[in-house]
C-alpha cells in the first residue's frame, strides 16, 4: 500500500512539474495551428495529423499506454463511415484521435463550442456541433455530416451521448444510426476499455492505466432489416459488439 501511495505521489509531482505544463503548451499550439489552417485553406489531412500528434502527446505525457486490437478492420481512407464508440472518459478523445488512422470529423455537443480556444479550434477544423435541446438539430447535423462525408472524411460519435458515471456502458441513442442510415454509410463499432480508470467523470487528475482499443468489423445497416426497424436493430448490434470487448466491470 505504501508503494502505491508513493508511486501515486511521484506521478502527481511529475504531472504538475512536467506533464501539465507541456500539455498546456502543446494544446495552445495545436489550437493556434488549427485556427490558422482554417484561414489558409490547408488540406484536411494536415488537421488530422495535427490532432493525432496532439492526442498522442497527451497520452504519452500522462504515461498512459494504449494497446490496439483489430487494426485489420479499419476501412481505407477513401471509404468513409460512422465510427461509434463507448464513452468512458475524456481520454477516449485522445485514444480515437491518436489511433484510428482515418480522416474524420467529430460530432460533439454544442456547449463544447464555448471552451476557450479549444471551441474555436474545433469550429475551424470543421467538426459538427449538435444541440440536444433542439428537436430540429438532428436535421442540421445530418446536412453537416453529408458535407463531411463528401470530402472523404469519416464521422466519430459517442452514441451514449455523454461519459459514463459508473464505468458501465449505458443504452445507445439512435442519432448516430439515423445519420448512418440517411447517409448510406457503414457503422464501425469501436471499444475503449480502461479509460474510466485513467480519468473518471468528475475528477481532474489522471491515473496511469493501460487502455485497450478494439476495432470491430464494420457493418451496413441494411443487413439489420428494413427501415425503420434497422435503426434500433443496428444500435443493439453495435452495443453488443462493443460490449464484447469490455472488461466484466464495464
Amino acid at each position: 500500500m505504501k508503494s502505491l501511495t508513493l508511486s501515486r505521489l511521484l506521478y502527481l509531482v511529475y504531472l504538475f512539474l512536467v506533464g501539465f505544463p507541456v500539455l498546456l503548451l502543446l494544446t495552445s499550439l495545436c489550437c493556434i495551428l488549427l485556427i490558422a489552417a482554417s484561414y489558409l485553406g490547408v488540406p484536411a489531412s494536415f488537421i488530422s495529423r495535427v490532432t493525432k500528434c496532439w492526442s498522442w502527446s497527451c497520452l504519452a505525457m500522462t504515461l498512459c499506454r494504449v494497446e490496439v486490437r483489430g487494426g485489420e478492420h479499419l476501412p481505407s481512407s477513401s471509404a468513409p463511415c460512422v465510427v461509434v464508440a463507448n464513452h468512458q472518459s475524456a481520454y477516449d478523445i485522445f485514444v480515437l484521435n491518436a489511433y484510428i488512422g482515418i480522416p474524420f470529423k467529430w460530432v460533439m455537443k454544442s456547449e463544447l463550442r464555448r471552451l476557450p480556444l479549444v471551441g474555436r479550434a474545433c469550429e475551424a477544423s470543421g467538426f459538427i456541433f449538435v444541440d440536444e435541446t433542439r428537436v430540429s438539430s438532428i436535421t442540421h447535423t445530418i446536412e453537416d455530416a453529408k458535407r463531411v462525408l463528401a470530402t472523404g472524411s469519416s464521422i466519430f460519435i459517442f452514441p451514449e451521448g455523454s461519459r459514463t458515471e459508473t464505468g458501465r456502458m449505458i443504452r445507445f441513442k439512435k442519432g448516430a444510426f439515423v445519420m448512418a442510415s440517411e447517409l448510406d454509410v457503414p457503422i464501425l463499432p469501436v471499444t475503449i476499455d480502461g479509460a474510466f480508470e485513467v480519468l473518471r467523470r468528475g475528477t481532474y487528475l489522471p491515473h496511469r492505466h493501460r487502455i485497450v482499443l478494439t476495432i470491430h468489423p464494420a457493418f451496413h445497416m441494411s443487413e439489420q432489416g428494413t427501415p425503420p426497424a434497422h435503426i434500433p436493430a443496428s444500435a443493439r448490434l453495435a452495443q453488443q459488439m462493443i460490449a464484447s470487448a469490455l472488461s466484466e466491470e464495464a
